[in-house]
């Protein structure tokens, strides 16, 4: 598999080789990484766009940002960059469009750490990108692994587009989720997840929740407030108790971060629930999900709950997840989904 998506050409030497003006599309942290590795691969761009709605008059990068529509006028053809993330189905569905209008990338930037699924990584990795896909447990699954793969190290939209599925579908079909769960809820959130649960099913036996973000954990509080059995606790989740650095701001960004902008108790699972049953856990723990496995290890084995485990936020998570998952337990069987969204964040194991 490895060698047949090594025989293409990675998304930053399609960029390099293009005789086409480069139009980023975006202003956020991804364009933001966008730029820099096409400033040190020695490549300039002709423009920078945003939305209609989000053009504004205003500087991003050195560039004026600008329409769409004025940038087509002036440049006709150009190669598109997309340079932003978004689940939202209009947005992705005129991104879509526009693949049929212009040739169109999406230069994948991780959402932490600075690893780039480049030709360097692809070849490092081959070996154990393979294994992990050896792992995963139906067709299915190797066929969304293969995606991923040729996703990230293309920039292929299409090939995004090929590997979607519903989340409700997996947590249907694979977990065979009930109203009788006993829910670990890792990056609880505001309660989104919780809510996703009893919409599927219609109740639970028990949630314990966890969501180290301030802002966050009050708006999770007031969810929980008319709901019984649930057990809330202001921490985030880690491989042992301790005090960590947390950058709040109560969304994508609120992570452990060593330049964080506060102190948080982080839990080790196997030491905070003392062998508490647990049926399902979902862990959403913006890139600390393997310390959150290591941290569950007990609870993992001896009780073999079923599992939404986030894989995305790191390139280096399809190499770390499934094979960590596979040494802790060797019965679980791990399925890979990729649910709606660009790049290729909703990616998640499920485990049963």
């Amino acid at each position: 598999m490895i060698n047949r998506i090594l025989s293409k050409d990675s998304v930053w030497e399609t960029i390099k080789k293009s005789k086409l003006p480069l139009v980023l599309y975006g202003t956020g942290n991804g364009a933001d990484a966008v730029i820099d590795e096409l400033s040190r691969l020695g490549i300039s761009l002709s423009a920078v766009v945003a939305s209609e709605g989000f053009v504004r008059k205003r500087d991003f990068r050195g560039f004026r940002v600008r329409s769409l529509s004025e940038v087509k006028e002036e440049l006709g053809d150009f190669l598109l960059l997309i340079g932003f993330a978004t689940c939202i189905p209009e947005v992705m569905s005129n991104i879509k469009e526009l693949c049929t209008q212009h040739q169109t990338l999406m230069p994948v930037v991780p959402v932490f750490g600075n690893t780039l699924f480049n030709r360097n990584y692809a070849e490092a990795n081959a070996q154990e990108l393979e294994h992990c896909r050896s792992l995963l447990c139906d067709e299915e699954s190797r066929r969304v692994f293969d995606g991923m793969v040729q996703f990230q190290f293309t920039g292929e939209l299409d090939v995004l587009f090929s590997i979607e599925s519903q989340r409700a579908d997996a947590l249907k079909d694979i977990l065979h989720l009930t109203d009788k769960e006993d829910m670990l809820d890792l990056g609880a959130y505001r309660g989104d997840t919780i809510e996703e649960l009893l919409t599927l099913t219609g109740g639970y036996a028990s949630v314990t929740a966890l969501e180290p973000d301030r802002k966050s954990f009050e708006k999770l509080k007031a969810y929980a407030e008319n709901k019984e059995n649930i057990t809330l606790y202001p921490y985030a989740v880690y491989s042992e108790n301790k005090e960590l650095t947390f950058m709040g701001g109560g969304g994508r960004q609120s992570t452990l971060n060593s330049e964080g902008k506060y102190s948080v108790s982080a839990v080790a699972i196997d030491h905070l629930l003392k062998g508490k049953k647990i049926t399902y856990v979902k862990a959403d723990v913006e890139g600390a999900e393997a310390e959150a496995l290591k941290g569950m290890t007990k609870l993992l084995r001896e009780q073999q709950p079923k599992l939404s485990i986030s894989c995305y936020h790191k390139t280096e998570d399809l190499c770390t997840l499934i094979p960590l998952l596979h040494s802790i337990n060797q019965s679980y069987k791990i399925h890979l989904r990729h649910h709606p969204y660009i790049p290729c964040w909703d990616t998640n194991l499920y485990c049963i």
